[in-house]
Parts: C-alpha cells; sequence; structure tokens
C-alpha cells in the first residue's frame, strides 16, 4: 500500500475523532505485515489522562486481532490544510517501540506533501523491554 494510500484512509478516520476540548482531531491507519490496516482517531475525555491518541486506538485494535507486527503508520491531525504535519506524541513513540523495529516508518503530511521518519530517527534512545531484567 502506498504512503498516499494510507493517509488517505488515516484522514478518514479523522473525520470520526472525538475532540470537544481541544478541537484537535488525528486520525491513524496502520499497516501490518500480512497487509492488514486498522485505523484509529483521537478520543478526547474531560479527565484529559483517560484520553487516547489515534496511533493508540489503531494498535489497540490491531493488538486485539492479534496483530504484532507493523511496517508503518499515517497520522494527519490539527487544521485540515496545515503546513504543520502532526507528528506522534513521546507515548505514542514509546508504545511503537513496543512492538516495532527501528525501520518502522511514520508517514506524516506537510501541506500537499508527504514525509516519513522512522522510529529509530524519531525516538533513537528509548526505554525497551531488553533492558528489564526478566
Amino acid at each position: 500500500m502506498s504512503d498516499q494510500e494510507l493517509m488517505q484512509l488515516a484522514e478518514t478516520a479523522r473525520t470520526n475523532a472525538y475532540a470537544p476540548y481541544s478541537s484537535f482531531k488525528v486520525g491513524a491507519a496502520l499497516l501490518c505485515s500480512d497487509g492488514s490496516i486498522y485505523t484509529g482517531c483521537n478520543v478526547e475525555n474531560s479527565s484529559y489522562g483517560a484520553s487516547m491518541c489515534a496511533e493508540r486506538a489503531a494498535i489497540s485494535k490491531a493488538v486485539a486481532d492479534g496483530k504484532r507486527i507493523f511496517v508503518k503508520i499515517a497520522v494527519c491531525g490539527g487544521k485540515v490544510n496545515t503546513e504543520t504535519p502532526c507528528p506522534p506524541c513521546g507515548i505514542c513513540r514509546q508504545v511503537f517501540r513496543e512492538f516495532c523495529e527501528d525501520n518502522f516508518r511514520i508517514v506524516m503530511k506537510n501541506g500537499n506533501s508527504l514525509f516519513s521518519d522512522t522510529i529509530g530517527d524519531l525516538l533513537p534512545l528509548c526505554f525497551q523491554k531488553s533492558l528489564l531484567d526478566l
């Protein structure tokens, strides 16, 4: 699946976002290694800590279906035609690191252009399960 096709799915998911407090709607579309796709949108809560990011919503849906290997995710948010990309927050980046290798790609929109970074680039020195003494 192309980055553009994945971004279109993220934009569609964004329309379902529940953001009555910030009005900052975000959509995400996650591509799994088997070709399946999971979408998510942000869901805010009046108790802000209970809010869910679009990226974690998509990963949670995929994990609930037994998926564990992810290739890339497209993320869009903010104003519809903004010139500023919507990068994943730090919590989402850490969740990506739980499941994804360094080459997992995060596709973002900058105006009408798409670009991507790897999770290795966005969160180079992270806490990993290999650090746990299990």
